[in-house]
């Protein structure tokens, strides 16, 4: 997720805004939120992430082994990659839906708990799961359910926050995100190979996680009166923001992506990684599975602090584009580790330096992204566009990883082509110019 004093809605002209909304709801927010709110957005982010990744680092593996061990790698990428499909119309559409929604409980919430609930109850779907075709629907409905409430939740910062603490909330948001993919990792060791129980369980916490934001939410309502007319054409017309009139917007898009199609091409096969390559269980006696869960833990104490640590700097500083540019950086120095050194050494060493720029990219490029939105209006939808960026590389990263390990140098070859795209991501950076 994710300082100049020109705030999101006023650096380019709103896209198609409509006269008489009223500033109430859409205006830049100037009060300081407090640590209540705060404590209800980061416990949303944890039991969403533990939905997420508990599947995705381990369970979804699992159940693809007990499905067929040959070809655990082809049906890992085929369940990941429709998902993740699924994802990148899911958090966009249900963005925009969020702006629009007039509830008297406000725009966020009601998809905040809608999502929530969908996402529970395909995971317990998942549980059951007779074949590949039904675990691969399913997972697509935990992504539908997932991303609904992230794209309300997420929308609801820039909604709430104010520019000079952005930084700040976006590195507490971070910390949320991390403790929730420990917590997906942990589950999925403590169920000890069911991973039957391991979805039930991450479906509980995705339910539970949502109540406390549900009673301090102030959640900013709009009045039916005041909502733009339904148009079809115009509605999905809006999905496309022009890169030549929103430049900024653009970069911050691209820039995204190629760090999250990295970052994905080194995490997706950390589990066959460590059961194929370094040879964890014959080597150091340890079960691969309980090896994602302890490279997970080092990786998370790392986001957490740095994330909280970058985005506070950032906010001080005043700037966002020089910690974004250092932390991609850092991201892309431990794939290499990860390439040279396939030993459970290495891995520890890749998955602290991971955890040390993932965290603050986290932080600062929320807060930088943040300050791009074209229009307060569609933050909502917009902030769903942008997060097409992390649920892309989800369909991209499964088969560009798969050839590389299948086809094309193993894990080597594949480590140093995340390193190689991550990069370019920290390059592209310097192109954003609203932002410090």
């Amino acid at each position: 997720m994710s300082l100049s004093n020109v705030p999101p809605s006023g650096a380019v002209p709103p896209r198609g805004a409509t006269s008489g909304v009223p500033t109430t709801t859409l205006a830049e927010p100037v009060q300081r939120v407090r640590s209540l709110w705060i404590s209800g957005l980061v416990l949303v982010n944890v039991g969403i992430n533990a939905a997420f990744f508990g599947p995705l680092q381990v369970l979804l593996g699992q159940q693809a082994i007990h499905f067929d061990e040959g070809q655990k790698e082809a049906i890992l990428a085929l369940v990941t990659g429709c998902g993740a499909a699924v994802s990148m119309v899911a958090n966009p559409l249900f963005g925009a839906f969020s702006d629009r929604t007039a509830s008297r409980f406000g725009r966020r919430v009601p998809w905040v708990v809608f999502g929530a609930v969908l996402g529970a109850a395909a995971l317990v779907g998942l549980a059951g799961a007779p074949n590949v075709a039904v675990m691969t629907i399913l997972w697509c409905l935990v992504q539908a359910g997932c991303n609904g409430a992230y794209a309300a939740i997420t929308a609801a910062i820039p909604d709430r926050v104010p520019v000079p603490q952005r930084g700040t909330v976006g590195g507490l948001a971070a910390m949320g995100q991390t403790a929730g993919i420990l917590a997906g990792a942990v589950i999925a060791s403590v169920v000890s190979g069911n991973f039957a129980l391991g979805f039930i369980v991450c479906a509980v916490v995705l339910l539970v996680s949502v109540v406390p934001y549900l009673f301090k939410n102030e959640d900013s309502v709009l009045p039916v009166a005041e909502r733009p007319p339904f148009k079809l054409w115009a509605f999905l017309k809006r999905f496309w923001v022009p890169p030549v009139k929103y430049p900024d917007f653009a970069w911050a898009w691209l820039t995204r992506f190629l760090v999250n199609v990295g970052n994905h091409m080194v995490t997706l096969y950390l589990l066959f990684f460590l059961k194929d390559a370094v040879r964890l269980q014959e080597t150091q006696g340890i079960a691969p599975e309980f090896g994602v869960l302890i490279l997970t833990g080092l990786y998370a104490v790392m986001v957490i602090a740095t994330s909280v640590v970058g985005g506070a700097i950032s906010d001080r500083m005043g700037k966002r584009k020089p910690l974004v540019i250092v932390s991609s950086i850092v991201i892309s120095l431990a794939a290499l580790i990860l390439a040279f050194e396939p030993t459970w050494p290495g891995a520890i060493a890749g998955a602290v330096v991971l955890g040390i720029g993932f965290g603050a990219y986290l932080a600062v490029d929320f807060a930088l992204i943040s300050q791009v939105l074209p229009a307060a209006l569609d933050r909502g939808r917009d902030l769903g566009v942008i997060n097409i960026a992390n649920s892309l590389p989800q369909v991209i990263a499964p088969p560009l990883a798969s050839f590389f390990v299948v086809s094309w140098g193993g894990y080597v070859s594949l480590y140093v082509a995340a390193a190689a795209i991550g990069l370019l991501g920290a390059v592209f950076v310097v192109k954003i110019k609203g932002v410090a």
